[in-house]
């Protein structure tokens, strides 16, 4: 049996909501054999980021070679790539592959932490988004990605085409729930905008939900599906995550990447 495989390139959580742990846990839900090249390792928990180390860049390439020389890989998904160095490495790697590839620029922690380097954000637009099939920004993301603010749907689809339009990317999925109301999403993928839809979840416990969406939409990716198809699949699964998010900790508990799966099991 040669089961559909995903690599995730990230940072390490130590408390497990969130980074390669989250995206792991994710592709297992999907029954996508998941494998990782960390980027960086940080010491945190559910109050925030302690601590930082970042992979040496000649470490990561090794990570990914060795992958590439023996295993098949489906999907590509990235999250945090913290340095220049990196960010022109990785994505010179990317480059040589003809798979989707899922980008999720994450620059900041939900605690507030910086995830990279001032220099870096720049990188990401010239030597990552031009190779993503989708990238899937926040709306504080999209915000300083573009310099423009945005408070509006209407503002979220400018948003989402133009980061298609002057970047390159495939597609680009702005998610909307740092707005008021239902948590809405939108998707540009080059021709089309599409809404994604579903009740917001009142919770603190969110710690992780940027990782794991990321990381269900490149799972469909890897099986196969369309990039409107995949978005549509990850959706409920992420709400799912979030509405029977985990309690535990003294800060922003992490979600719950089984949840989705329990539900269609009843």
């Amino acid at each position: 049996m040669k089961p559909f495989t995903a690599l995730t390139i990230a940072g390490s959580d130590s408390g497990g909501g969130a980074g390669i742990q989250a995206d792991l846990k994710t592709f297992e839900e999907w029954e996508v054999y998941g494998m990782s090249v960390l980027t960086s390792l940080t010491a945190q928990n559910t109050t925030g980021v302690q601590g930082v180390h970042h992979v040496p860049a000649f470490f990561i390439e090794t990570q990914l070679t060795a992958i590439e020389e023996d295993l098949p890989v489906d999907v590509i998904k990235t999250g945090m790539i913290a340095t220049l160095e990196t960010a022109k490495m990785i994505g010179t790697w990317i480059a040589r592959q003809n798979i989707p590839y899922v980008c999720d620029p994450v620059m900041v922690s939900a605690s507030g932490y910086p995830l990279m380097e001032e220099e870096t954000r720049a990188a990401l637009s010239e030597y990552l988004f031009p190779y993503a099939t989708v990238i899937t920004p926040n709306i504080p993301e999209a915000e300083t990605l573009l310099e423009m603010e945005i408070s509006t749907e209407r503002d979220m689809e400018e948003a989402a085409q133009r980061l298609v339009k002057e970047f390159g990317a495939g597609g680009a999925l702005v998610k909307g729930g740092h707005l008021d109301g239902e948590a809405v999403d939108v998707l540009y993928d080059g021709e089309e905008v599409r809404m994604y839809r579903e009740d917001k979840i009142l919770t603190e416990n969110t710690h992780g939900t940027g990782c794991t969406y990321a990381s269900a939409i490149a799972a469909n990716l890897a099986m196969k599906r369309t990039l409107s198809g995949a978005v549509e699949q990850a959706k409920p699964f992420i709400t799912e995550a979030i509405r029977y998010s985990f309690d535990i900790g003294s800060g922003k508990g992490p979600t719950n990447h089984w949840a989705y799966r329990k539900e269609r099991e009843q």
